[in-house]
């Protein structure tokens, strides 16, 4: 069988290498060329350690980029949508995983982004990047944008309560806890260790951009309101969504059981996670480090309506590459757990 030749454009952040990671790895692909900007000429492996003896590459100018069978563009946003013309002619398709192309509406995106999209008119082209929402769509896909690390916990958890109209479209209220490799590889004073260890830091309690994604996935047409928070906690990779919505009925919980096992009961990387002892009752982002899963529990307020969704993944996983090389294996028809079946470890 012929390999997908495929290349990293941004391949030095933390994002970069878990792409490079999985690729090497993965049966029906060859890395061609791997780019970063600051880092041109030296090894891979001085940068990403952990691939020592997997490879021997060597990071190239973006300047060097050969065509290929698809690029997977891991940018800082606002880099994408100035430069896609170029991409275009390299690769005939292209998983981009940075926010410029997940939303659909130019003035959303200037609302959220608080400037103009530089190419508006290409919003439309690229599939959101959610598998278990466009799966059929990615199919048939040349260009996908990957969704937001928060965005995917948070829609996944809630989309099914959603799309069978089952809460109230104005109460949701979703609290994120997250690592610091959400931040990327970029040092800043709130990166520096004694600044950063031991922290539950909220830096985002309004208008994080990723509500716009939420919005945009979950409305089905109504108008709906997202409370969104995000808070910093002292762990390296992993995210936590609560999500508190309020149900419009009195259902109990083996009715909500089958909502999320009739939405998700076939879905290779959604695990519904709800004990009735132990630690490990709800979803644990530690559970699921190096993991493409999204492990989702809930919880019925006995004393009111209120329904609590709680949701996990490895940020740099479901919430980034892994979700890329989900969508990748959806693109080329290859089964899609290709390359995605670790289990995670315990105890880690």
């Amino acid at each position: 069988m012929t390999k997908v030749k495929v290349s990293i454009v941004g391949a030095s952040g933390y994002t970069g290498g878990e792409l490079l990671r999985l690729l090497l790895f993965h049966p029906n692909v060859e890395v061609k060329q791997v780019t970063s900007e600051s880092y041109t000429g030296k090894f891979v492996h001085k940068i990403h350690p952990n691939l020592r003896k997997s490879t021997m590459m060597k990071f190239v100018s973006a300047s060097e980029l050969e065509t290929c069978d698809l690029l997977f563009l891991s940018l800082p946003h606002n880099n994408s949508q100035n430069q896609i013309d170029e991409y275009k002619k390299l690769a005939p398709k292209i998983i981009d995983l940075s926010a410029d192309f997940r939303l659909k509406n130019a003035h959303e995106y200037e609302k959220w982004y608080g400037h103009k999209h530089a190419r508006p008119e290409l919003l439309n082209e690229f599939v959101y990047g959610i598998p278990e929402l466009h799966r059929e769509e990615m199919k048939k896909a040349n260009y996908i944008s990957s969704a937001g690390c928060n965005a995917t916990a948070s829609i996944l958890g809630l989309y099914p309560l959603f799309k069978n109209n089952l809460v109230e479209e104005d109460r949701t209220v979703i609290e994120v806890k997250v690592g610091s490799s959400e931040g990327g590889n970029k040092v800043n004073e709130g990166s520096h260790h004694p600044e950063r260890s031991g922290v539950v830091r909220s830096y985002q309690p309004t208008q994080h951009r990723h509500t716009a994604e939420m919005l945009q996935e979950i409305s089905f047409g109504k108008k709906i309101q997202i409370h969104f928070s995000a808070t910093a906690i002292d762990m390296v990779r992993g995210l936590l969504a609560t999500c508190h919505v309020f149900l419009k009925e009195n259902l109990q919980e083996k009715d909500i059981w089958k909502v999320y096992r009739d939405a998700y009961g076939n879905e290779p990387f959604i695990r519904i996670v709800k004990e009735n002892e132990g630690i490990f009752r709800y979803p644990e982002p530690k559970l699921l480090i190096g993991t493409n899963y999204c492990d989702i529990g809930f919880k019925k307020d006995d004393f009111s309506n209120r329904l609590v969704v709680i949701s996990a993944i490895d940020n740099l996983m479901k919430g980034a590459a892994g979700q890329a090389v989900q969508a990748f294996n959806l693109m080329y028809g290859f089964d899609e757990r290709t390359g995605l079946e670790f289990p995670g470890l315990h105890p880690i």
